[in-house]
């Protein structure tokens, strides 16, 4: 289940196929019945989304989330295994276990915990009780407050917004950015009962190769954490701050160690993604996200024997044995789109192709979209990429061209117009990034 708005979540189309081919008949709750998810040949059947289920804050909202998983439920023989592939499905879920339970196969997670680890204050708090390295971070209580903070961390700073599922559609509310004076912080707090939680303040860690490392496992019934395994970020989009372009699976054993003691420490069951980067000056690995679900990457982890964090998932709630992972160093996974983006901007090239040839064998690399047993959702994604493109491109255009006002008889307008196109640009309100 994803309840997000974003049609272009490699991640779902990866568990879909990862547990379709395995013979498991596969259903998604997803956001539009145009996703390139439903092209695929693995997938049994999609049902949309109920559009007031976004809004954690509403009950009827998540009444009516939860009535559509026990409607679908009851098309089926026996309970089902249920995957949130987003935060706010994990924090759904979690809200409506006890009414979910006996129709649906849920690891035994403590109570809150999805929503308290995806919460960046919380999360903040968690690692400074349990000692995990976290880039220094405020949470002021004023406009004030925050523009004196951002200047003592330290220009530029990293913002976020503790409980980012809050941000409302449209609002062009991003749930990180990166602000470069103190004037942005005392204006982005203003927005803060907008956005519905707390804004946060964060020292912003250099970024660079080598620096960025993430971790996926999966922790059952048993102690510890039986698969897991940590990659590094070859590639980002955006650059420097955002998803994983391009991944590739190393050891790594203080990310390992530091990722199995906070699972150890909270007593977390399911599937984690958790984001970190290195601080150059100490070399010490600062923990930037938890993500209560797996990552849209998880399938970098996919190991000799087919076997990955959603698939370890299904075997133990389902009472099966998940074997012992057999780590396949040196694999890769590519994210077609965002892949390209990012060597544009850097004007690089090669290096998803080269990092898959070091990692050696037939099954050494992995593309998020086109799959040789399973190609039409890479047709869909790109043609809706395609569309995509051309809709922001026209409204960044819209945006440079000078207003029209209706005037006299000649008809022009009675500003410059160079300063026309400079008003426009400065103080023009920004074009929500949506997609239709």
């Amino acid at each position: 289940m994803r309840l997000d708005r974003n049609p272009f979540h490699h991640g779902t189309l990866g568990a879909v196929r990862s547990l379709g081919r395995a013979g498991i008949e596969v259903h998604a709750v997803i956001e539009a019945g145009h996703s390139p998810v439903v092209r695929s040949r693995y997938l049994r059947a999609a049902h949309l989304r109920p559009e007031r289920g976004t809004d954690l804050t509403d009950p009827s909202g998540l009444a009516e989330t939860g009535r559509l998983l026990l409607d679908i439920a009851d098309g089926f023989g026996s309970p089902a295994v249920l995957i949130p592939m987003d935060d706010l499905s994990a924090i759904a879920v979690g809200r409506l276990g006890e009414r979910l339970a006996g129709r649906y196969l849920l690891p035994d997670q403590p109570a809150g915990l999805p929503e308290r680890v995806a919460d960046k204050a919380e999360l903040a708090g968690i690692c400074g009780e349990l000692g995990i390295p976290h880039p220094r971070t405020v949470v002021p209580g004023g406009a004030d407050e925050a523009a004196a903070a951002a200047w003592s961390l330290g220009l530029p700073v990293v913002a976020k917004w503790s409980k980012p599922w809050l941000l409302p559609d449209g609002a062009g509310l991003r749930s990180t950015q990166v602000l470069r004076s103190s004037q942005e912080a005392r204006e982005l707090y203003g927005r803060s009962a907008e956005a519905g939680s707390r804004l946060l303040l964060q020292e912003l860690l250099p970024y660079g190769r080598d620096l960025d490392w993430f971790f996926h496992g999966y922790s059952g019934a048993g102690p510890g954490c039986p698969v897991g395994a940590a990659g590094r970020k070859e590639r980002a989009w955006p650059v420097g701050a955002g998803l994983t372009a391009v991944g590739r699976w190393l050891p790594n054993q203080e990310v390992e160690r530091a990722a199995r003691r906070l699972v150890a420490a909270l007593g977390y069951r399911g599937i984690l993604d958790l984001d970190f980067r290195r601080d150059p000056a100490t070399g010490a690995y600062h923990l930037l996200d938890f993500n209560p679900r797996p990552g849209a990457q998880f399938r970098l982890f996919t190991d000799r024997a087919g076997l990955d964090v959603v698939r370890a998932l299904h075997l133990d709630l389902t009472g099966r044995p998940v074997p012992a992972q057999d780590a396949a160093h040196g694999r890769t996974f590519v994210v077609e789109n965002y892949a390209l983006l990012s060597a544009l901007s850097t004007g690089r090239s090669g290096t998803a192709r080269r990092s898959a040839e070091r990692g050696g064998g037939p099954r050494s690399r992995e593309t998020a979209w086109f799959a040789p047993d399973d190609p039409l959702p890479a047709c869909a994604m790109a043609a809706a990429w395609a569309l995509h493109a051309v809709r922001k491109g026209w409204r960044r255009l819209v945006r440079t061209l000078p207003p029209h006002r209706s005037g006299g008889g000649t008809g022009r307008s009675r500003t410059p117009p160079a300063r026309q196109r400079r008003g426009s640009r400065t103080t023009g309100a920004p074009v929500p990034r949506r997609v239709r």
